[in-house]
């Protein structure tokens, strides 16, 4: 289990992002030496986790909750079998092409030391949007990526440091309940009815997908919570 690479964006004028300013930082290439990975900042204020990376639209992307980024390299080989192109690493606008890692079967508020120095803890899987199908430039790419269900996952900051290719990743910890990212990915996009199961990962979870599955307990009431948890297993960093 390691990094295959660490990639970064740089700000690109795009015709395919409702960005204000028309610019998206999507298209991350690997870095060729160590980047410092740090908490960036509440959303909305706060943009990417890693020094040299760009996220341009921060209304929807970047701060404290989805600092990070990764991708498995597995998932990416089968996009390339799917798709019939090579997709390098950063592909997908990730932070970190991972090799070894089952980022859909990761769950909510693992945990993972990367190289000597960094703490990162799972907070969700990826949303695609419109500047991520302009820049794959495939058709209905935003159902053909909800439908497979590996949508990598967001990563939250607890430890800063260093970190670059070939540092090993390591499993530090795994929470006690049973919600993965393609859980949460499926309940906050196509099976709305797994809601109350993503309360389970307490505070952990993204605070997004967080107070939609509260919101969906308290409006369909007993018979939603009998199908979830209110406990939070996340542990003191």
């Amino acid at each position: 289990m390691r990094l295959l690479s660490v990639n970064l964006g740089r700000a690109k004028a795009v015709p395919y992002t409702d960005q204000p300013e028309g610019v998206t930082g999507i298209d991350k290439r690997p870095a060729d030496g160590p980047v410092r990975v740090a908490v960036p900042g509440s959303a909305g204020f706060g943009a990417s986790g890693l020094a040299g990376d760009t996220v341009c639209d921060t209304r929807h992307h970047g701060g404290d909750e989805q600092a990070v980024y990764a991708m498995a390299r597995e998932d990416l080989d089968d996009w390339e079998r799917a798709l019939g192109r090579d997709l390098p690493n950063g592909s997908f606008g990730e932070n970190l092409t991972t090799t070894g890692l089952d980022l859909a079967g990761a769950l909510i508020g693992e945990r993972w030391r990367v190289g000597p120095e960094v703490l990162l803890e799972v907070t969700s899987g990826r949303i695609p949007c419109r500047t991520f199908q302009g820049h794959m430039g495939e058709q209905r790419w935003v159902k053909r990526f909800t439908e497979k269900g590996a949508p990598g996952a967001y990563f939250r900051v607890l430890e800063a440091g260093e970190i670059r290719a070939g540092d090993p990743v390591r499993i530090v910890h795994r929470p006690a309940h049973e919600v993965t990212v393609a859980l949460q990915f499926r309940a906050v996009t196509t099976q709305r009815d797994l809601l109350p199961r993503l309360l389970a990962a307490g505070d952990a979870l993204h605070p997004e997908a967080l107070a939609s599955a509260r919101k969906y307990v308290a409006q369909y009431g007993a018979a939603a919570k009998r199908t979830g948890s209110v406990r939070s297993h996340r542990p003191a960093p």
